[in-house]
């Protein structure tokens, strides 16, 4: 796979909404940019349409535990493209409330340094192999 051109997310977030099964119904202009998919494409579809099989399942199962009790979560997050390429981000995703009931979840995502990254695909690459032996 190759890594993605980031031209247009140097300095300008990706921010996309959920409802509380997770599936899209907002996403920025920049995010169909970095993801190769059109709107019509990821509207009404699961956010998992950009997750990498690289990632590691415990970082989403924390994530959903988290936002699912109603608390912010950060971390990151390298997902695909449409096209088979990859870009790593820094996610900030927090629960949206009416009447004190969670109805969906805002995620604002921002470019992460080649530092960051190369020390999370380590990172996330032994959690991966954790995960495989355990079955």
């Amino acid at each position: 796979m190759k890594f993605l051109d980031e031209f247009e997310f140097l300095n300008k977030p990706i921010i996309t909404r959920t409802d509380k099964e997770g599936n899209i119904i907002f996403a920025n202009s920049l995010f169909s940019k970095m993801s190769g998919f059109s709107r019509a494409e990821y509207l009404g579809r699961p956010h998992n349409i950009v997750r990498h099989p690289d990632m590691p399942k415990a970082i989403f199962e924390q994530l959903w535990d988290m936002i699912l009790l109603g608390k912010a979560w950060s971390g990151y997050i390298k997902n695909k493209t449409k096209c088979g390429k990859f870009y790593w981000v820094e996610a900030f995703i927090q629960p949206e409330y009416e009447n004190g009931i969670i109805t969906g979840f805002a995620s604002l995502q921002r470019r992460v340094s080649i530092k960051i990254v190369r020390r999370y695909e380590k990172i996330y690459k032994e959690m991966r192999l954790k995960e495989l032996t355990r079955g």
